[in-house]
């Protein structure tokens, strides 16, 4: 369409946080959801060379109505990406909020825009418009003055499926096949997962990421539904145990989820060994609370080539979450010591 034919828009085209910094390491960091929020927050404050690269199987909530619905790759991951990485001024703020305002159910019965998030049809619509998701992506990043790029990890939806133990009737135990990040997240503990359509394509703008990168950071996040998917997809494996970057993995502050019900730390990184034994990581990092053995989870560490880094990430509170600051400070040290 004619409308689209120019150049993107730099809004706001000048004073902006990006513009009044050097511009720091090439970083790359992979996930989903708030896990990848929380890294997104803490890395913008020391580069604005920034990808994203975001898992696209969710299947729950708006996303997952707008991706049944239209057949489109679920926004909302994307979405918060973009809404992590907004210009630190009014503007970036508000048009942020905007993305992130989710629609109450109206007046109406079934009213068709309850509980949609603005951004997922922002994001949508401009997806219908152009024909191409990295182009819409590129756009909805320019109205946000993103402080860097938010690309899908695949250019088709993905599927996580997975094995869990459950009770026969004989009294012993039998492994049940879930299908869904939605179910995924909330099954326990997962024996296997997969990633369908098994030979998915990767999106070709994340992979030429991931090969210039001088950082690859992996996680926090849902160890089976947003940190594994980026291993499970060939090419993109492929691509984290090649690229000539430096890898550090995010531990996530709480360990025993319903998605990794009675999984360890060290049980974290065993994971990613077992599903992609070819990747490597030269950097762990962990909120010391998070390891309670810390020699099991030094061993773990040391099966995928990796020096444990512990320091103070997660915020004061009761939640598990990650403090921008204190996880910026941690990530500045890492790059440094490199």
């Amino acid at each position: 369409m004619s409308l689209f034919t120019g150049a993107l828009p730099l809004v706001p085209p000048a004073g902006s946080a990006a513009g009044q910094h050097d511009k720091g390491p090439n970083v790359v960091a992979l996930g989903g959801g708030h896990g990848l929020s929380a890294s997104l927050s803490a890395l913008r404050l020391l580069t604005s060379d920034l990808t994203a690269v975001v898992t696209v199987a969710d299947d729950g909530g708006s996303s997952g109505r707008l991706r049944e619905e239209y057949g489109v790759l679920p926004p909302g991951d994307l979405r918060m990406a973009l809404s992590a990485l907004c210009d630190d001024t009014d503007w970036g703020r508000t048009w942020r909020d905007v993305m992130q305002h989710r629609f109450r159910p109206g007046r109406g019965p079934g009213g068709s825009l309850d509980e949609h998030a603005m951004g997922n049809l922002l994001i949508v619509t401009l997806w219908e418009l152009l024909g191409d998701a990295v182009a819409g992506l590129r756009w909805a990043g320019a109205l946000l003055g993103a402080r860097g790029q938010v690309l899908p990890m695949s250019a088709v939806p993905l599927t996580i499926e997975g094995d869990v133990r459950v009770n026969a009737p004989d009294g012993g135990t039998a492994l049940q096949t879930i299908r869904g990040q939605a179910r995924c997240a909330v099954a326990g503990s997962l024996e296997q997962v997969r990633l369908l359509p098994e030979a998915a394509p990767a999106c070709v703008e994340a992979l030429t990421a991931i090969e210039l990168a001088d950082w690859v950071i992996l996680g926090p996040g849902s160890w089976y539904t947003s940190v594994l998917p980026h291993l499970l997809l060939p090419e993109m494996r492929q691509a984290l145990c090649q690229t000539p970057a430096k890898r550090c993995l995010t531990m996530n502050l709480a360990t025993d989820t319903k998605e990794t019900m009675g999984m360890t730390a060290a049980d974290h990184l065993d994971v990613l060994r077992r599903y992609a034994p070819g990747f490597s990581v030269d950097v762990v990092l962990a909120d010391p609370a998070s390891v309670p053995d810390r020699q099991e989870f030094e061993k773990a560490a040391a099966m995928i080539g990796a020096e444990v880094v512990l320091g103070k990430v997660g915020a004061s509170g009761r939640r598990p979450v990650h403090d921008p600051l204190r996880l910026a400070t941690a990530y500045q040290d890492i790059f440094g010591n490199s």
